[in-house]
């Protein structure tokens, strides 16, 4: 397994965000992790990329415990998370938006010696044009629509090269087709790397779960089963819509 995470636990102010006893996470998988508001979804991904310390537990990701690592010891290891509301910078284009994100040496004198090779240039055309902003290169980032804007923050995600990415809500907001071409853009890079997304939309979860759906509620892994098991199971309807003999509605 890629990643793995064992008896994974945090609280704040007395209240359980987070008691995970596992989960675990394949190479190039994709799975969804679904639930309820305050389930604890986005307290885990804190986690795992280092912004929330847990207060015990274990957190092993490609040979490697990540508990007790500074975000950035993390981003390094190959972990990239893309936040719901895209973290972009409005002021200036596409391009410089997409070129900031390229691995490259860091340091004062470096930066001021930079030069874009003709390989770093490919590079930000070619994933441009994978999340199907190509066209807009020289346009200002703040101009984007909500979609694009969703684009260019999993763009600048692909650029960072990482091992496992880490999704969040990238469906809110966005259009019926805005919504399938992501989905169908993550069913991709699922062939390349792990990723993990969290969703609410069931239409989205439905096309872009292949594999398994974990469920969290009140911090723990209720259940992972396929999409239909989710659907189907009591205990999930209960927990989404806190009545009986009732269907998730996708």
């Amino acid at each position: 397994m890629l990643l793995t995470v064992k008896d994974l636990f945090v609280s704040f102010g007395g209240v359980i965000a987070s008691d995970l006893q596992d989960f675990s996470l394949a190479d190039k998988e994709l799975k969804v992790i679904i639930g309820p508001n305050g389930a604890g979804k986005s307290t885990f991904m804190d986690m795992l990329c280092g912004k929330t310390k847990p207060l015990r537990g274990s957190i092993n990701f490609n040979g490697n415990e990540l508990v007790g690592k500074k975000e950035v010891e993390i981003a390094d290891l190959g972990i990239a998370r893309k936040f719901q509301k895209p973290s972009i910078f409005p002021s200036i284009t596409v391009f410089d938006n997409l070129l900031l994100a390229v691995k490259m040496p860091k340091g004062f004198m470096r930066s001021i010696m930079f030069k874009m090779t003709g390989e770093m240039y490919d590079k930000i055309v070619a994933v441009a044009d994978r999340i199907g902003l190509k066209d807009e290169l020289d346009k200002i980032a703040g101009a984007l629509s909500h979609g694009q804007k969703q684009w260019l923050e999993i763009g600048i995600v692909i650029l960072q090269d990482p091992k496992m990415m880490l999704i969040d809500e990238p469906a809110a907001g966005m259009s019926d087709k805005e919504t399938e071409k992501t989905g169908q853009l993550l069913l991709d890079l699922s062939k390349e790397h792990s990723v993990l997304v969290i969703e609410h939309d069931m239409n989205f979860v439905k096309q872009i779960a292949k594999g398994t759906v974990a469920v969290f509620v009140r911090g723990k892994l209720l259940t992972e089963d396929t999409f239909e098991g989710v659907r189907n199971d009591q205990r999930v309807i209960d927990s989404y819509l806190g009545r009986s003999n009732a269907q998730l509605e996708i």
